[in-house]
């Protein structure tokens, strides 16, 4: 098997057109071997160094991460029944693997020898961190426990594991189970051309007449704003909010529940009051109290405003339409309508100067005006799917800098959303810098027969964000891979994403490529002035929406889930707060909250606001020199993106910056602290 297994040939770009799905198990399995083989190795050192023992573990089961890496992106954006399965089965295996590691007595024995004599090493910075990120790593994965609580954290990650994955694979059943089928185009008025088409062409497809709408984003999201047909608003909505809270094999609320008390029990094995007590400890915020009084020094400063907002969008409603009280299928809809009123500008007119292929351009020249990187489009690199383009990445000098894999269009085999992920991590050997393979992914309308994909501004943002984690990966220089470019805590790895989401709204960054895709006619100044204007439209009602989603995060992760009966009941207490509209008895969130039961955002969505503090003040640098100042870009790349987790993020931001972030820079952007109450 090993000689027609193309995962187990030593490979530099996965071999994707070779791979088929028998050969996942086979290669995991001997990539689990070897690297238990090096691991063996290190415990065989008869005097521990940081570089036969703390290096050396650093490096050790790389095969088995980038097969890994290989099996569980593909499981994200192109799976089927027996990749699921698969996942399933190997889930464990890999948890068992680094139980193993880390309960490992003699390694630790090792690791915690050299931790105590790491003054003589004489360790540079970086190294220091890899040393103290391993130590702990070891201590709190249980390596000072006794065996048979060692037996309960191993029996407790390994439920974990499958669970997770359980979530995620019945939110992906329930969302592509769904399909509202409209037969008569009266039905449906409101609803843009090119989503009609796009409607039109699924139904044909299917062989049926009509039109045929889905719960993914790109057909979901515009129905929801533009269909005047509030009933079937309101079907729609209710079907995206049922999902994993069916009485069907989908129910994730059993799931819900195991997976919080599994995640207590962890903590508390650990000597942690909670799993946020645990998390956070290794995090910029360090507490649940730091979270909360952060969230609520926020929700204090956006409730007013909020409310307001909601008062006048009801109002709105209600002399439009007629409307008493403002559902949840109403929001989106008539914010659209009275953003249109307010700045005569709606997304239907932006979406003709923001062709795919154009922004993916302009995200490529502006990060070459601003960091000196070249895109060069190429036909060699293998991939997962005809859809997906591949890049070669180079800097101002021509030197290589990484792969880059971009897939943009829903498909039933990719969950929702989108996201940026690794093929490969940068990292130095002792002959050279291993570049990176970056890739993101992403959920954008496709071109129809008569129009090429058109996005949305709110999609053009999304895709500076997923580039703007890409820009972590790609730029990245550090010595080791667990440090390496979005390797950083999770509260700061937002930082590069939200930060390229500014360039969307300056006119100079505008110009480089928001052109009509039929006349080649640059955005109108007006429009950009409208997008600006536009931009905190409905600013406190948003922010309130991610405080409630991060409060909802916190909760589950605070409370003891002994006393947790309901999981409904558990999360309309924690939305109560940010409460705007009525509680629809049909719907819950946390039942596709995926990215806190099935992502790494447990006890960390917080990390979306906190971030946005941190490039509020980032992009105040460059505003003060210019958007494309090549000094003040020269050291965030410098101090930020080639650093990955080298050190402690305050300290990096601090080298760039030259100060700690500013928390007002974002209530001021938000337009929720007016500039003459700045201190």
């Amino acid at each position: 098997m090993t000689q027609n297994n193309p995962l187990l040939k030593a490979f530099e770009i996965p071999p994707f057109s070779e791979i088929e799905t028998k050969h996942f198990k086979p290669a995991i399995k001997d990539a689990i071997e070897k690297a238990n083989q090096e691991i063996n190795d290190i415990t065989q050192q008869k005097k521990p160094t940081f570089e036969n023992t703390i290096a050396a573990l650093d490096h050790a089961g790389y095969d088995l991460e980038r097969i890994s890496q290989v099996l569980f992106n593909l499981n994200s954006a192109e799976t089927n029944e027996e990749i699921q399965q698969i996942t399933q089965e190997v889930s464990p295996w890999l948890s068992d693997f680094q139980n193993d590691i880390m309960t490992n007595a003699q390694l630790f024995k090792a690791v915690n020898q050299v931790y105590e004599q790491k003054d003589s090493f004489n360790l540079n910075p970086e190294q220091q961190t890899l040393l103290d990120k391993h130590y702990k790593s070891f201590v709190r994965n249980g390596a000072n426990l006794s065996k048979d609580k060692q037996a309960k954290l191993r029996e407790i990650d390994n439920k974990l594991s499958t669970l997770s994955l359980q979530f995620g694979q019945h939110v992906l059943a329930e969302t592509n189970a769904y399909q509202l089928h409209v037969e008569h185009q009266s039905e449906l008025k409101g609803l843009p051309e090119n989503v009609l088409e796009a409607a039109e062409g699924l139904a044909k497809q299917q062989g049926k007449t009509g039109y045929i709408f889905t719960l993914q984003y790109p057909s979901y999201i515009p129905f929801m704003k533009y269909c005047e047909n509030r009933k079937l608003r309101k079907t729609l909505a209710l079907a995206f909010g049922q999902r994993g809270f069916q009485n069907n094999d989908n129910n994730n609320e059993e799931i819900v529940k195991s997976i919080v008390k599994l995640r207590y029990q962890r903590a508390q094995l650990l000597g942690f009051k909670s799993h946020a007590d645990y998390t956070l400890r290794e995090r910029m915020a360090k507490s649940p109290k730091n979270v909360n009084d952060f969230l609520d020094d926020l929700l204090t400063k956006a409730k007013p405003a909020a409310q307001k907002e909601f008062d006048e969008l009801t109002t709105f409603a209600k002399n439009k339409d007629g409307i008493d009280q403002l559902q949840k299928w109403d929001v989106a809809f008539y914010a659209e309508k009275l953003k249109q009123q307010k700045f005569n500008l709606d997304d239907e007119l932006l979406k003709p100067y923001f062709p795919l292929n154009q922004v993916i351009d302009g995200v490529f020249l502006i990060a070459h005006k601003l960091y000196g990187l070249n895109f060069k489009e190429v036909d060699t690199i293998d991939k997962y799917h005809d859809e997906v383009k591949t890049y070669e990445v180079y800097d101002e000098h021509q030197n290589f800098k990484a792969i880059f894999f971009a897939d943009f269009h829903p498909r039933a085999g990719k969950r929702d959303g989108a996201w940026m992920t690794l093929y490969k991590n940068q990292f130095k050997t002792e002959t050279q810098n291993e570049r990176p393979q970056v890739s993101i992914v992403c959920n954008f309308s496709k071109p129809t027969k008569t129009q090429p994909s058109l996005l949305t501004f709110n999609e053009v943002t999304t895709l500076f964000h997923e580039f703007g984690h890409a820009l972590h990966g790609m730029l990245a220089n550090t010595q080791y891979r667990s440090l390496s470019g979005p390797s950083v805590y999770w509260d700061f790895v937002e930082l590069p994403s939200q930060l390229l989401e500014n360039w969307c709204y300056e006119k100079e960054a505008l110009d480089v490529f928001a052109k009509h895709y039929k006349s080649g006619e640059p955005i109108p100044s007006q429009y950009v002035a409208q997008i600006k204007a536009a931009a905190n439209f409905n600013e406190g009602m948003q922010t309130l929406r991610q405080l409630s989603f991060g409060l909802l995060d916190m909760a589950w992760h605070t409370t003891n889930p002994d006393e947790i009966k309901s999981v409904k009941d558990f999360e309309n207490a924690a939305f109560e707060p940010t409460r705007l509209v009525e509680d629809v008895k049909e719907n819950c969130m946390s039942t596709a909250f995926s990215h806190i039961f099935q992502g790494g955002y447990s006890a960390g969505y917080y990390s979306y606001k906190w971030a946005e503090v941190l490039d509020a003040d980032a992009f105040e640098a460059f505003k003060n020199k210019g958007v494309f100042d090549t000094e003040t870009a020269k050291a965030f790349k410098t101090h930020i993106l080639e650093k990955g987790g080298t050190e402690e993020p305050m300290i990096l931001y601090k080298r760039f910056r030259g100060q700690e972030p500013n928390p007002e820079a974002l209530l001021k952007r938000a337009g929720l602290l007016k500039p003459e109450k700045m201190s």
